[in-house]
């Protein structure tokens, strides 16, 4: 690994921050369908990009997975089990929000579909246990 402003070998490597979204639609929550590897059904989410805060990074990547604009952007929780991305070492911070508009499949998204909490699929990374936390703490919004 390189320093990307002067080229020199680093000597130490950090967890690389993203972010991921559950986002309240049409009475559900909003899954997307992974094109790329790791595949399955996961919380629209991603890569924080360099100069940009993690609440950028959100509406950023809900936007290009989804088609869906946030509101009420509320940060829940973070999750840092080096082992929760099979890729590499990630730290997400997973925020909770309102979709509006049109939801369609964009960027590396299949498919972004509207599930009810009870007939949620099988869930790439964390994110079933993201999930169950999520409606641990707000159980009201599970029985919606």
């Amino acid at each position: 690994m390189h320093c990307q402003n002067c080229g020199h070998p680093l000597a130490y490597r950090n967890p690389v921050p993203t972010v991921d979204i559950i986002i309240h639609f049409h009475g559900g929550i909003v899954l997307i369908e992974r094109k790329n590897p790791p595949h399955g059904w996961a919380l629209p989410g991603g890569f924080v990009d360099y100069g940009e805060t993690l609440e950028q990074a959100a509406s950023r990547e809900a936007e290009e997975e989804t088609g869906l604009k946030l509101t009420d952007l509320k940060q829940f929780h973070a999750y840092s089990d080096p082992a929760r991305d099979s890729r590499l070492h990630t730290i997400t911070t997973v925020y909770s929000a309102v979709g509006s508009g049109v939801l369609r499949a964009g960027d590396d998204a299949g498919q972004a579909t509207i599930f009810q909490p009870a007939d949620f699929p099988a869930l790439a990374f964390d994110h079933a246990r993201i999930l169950a936390d999520y409606f641990e703490r707000h159980p009201f919004l599970k029985e919606k």
